[in-house]
């Protein structure tokens, strides 16, 4: 009986589509976490030096 028991437990035949479509949501949900955190940092980055370049670099801050 125990024997059964623990033939049944190892039987593993790797992840299902289930399984793998949990990681890629978690995956897609931390990518947008960290958009929705970096945004605004990138995109004042972004703005800053679109400023410098249209102003030849004599903005302010360049």
């Amino acid at each position: 009986m125990i024997t059964r028991i623990r033939t049944a437990l190892r039987h593993d035949e790797g992840a299902s589509a289930v399984e793998y479509g949990l990681l890629v949501a978690a995956i897609a949900a931390i990518i947008v976490g960290v958009v929705f955190i970096l945004g605004g940092k990138v995109s004042s980055a972004f703005n800053k030096t679109n400023t410098c370049i249209s102003a030849n670099g004599t903005a302010s801050g360049c």
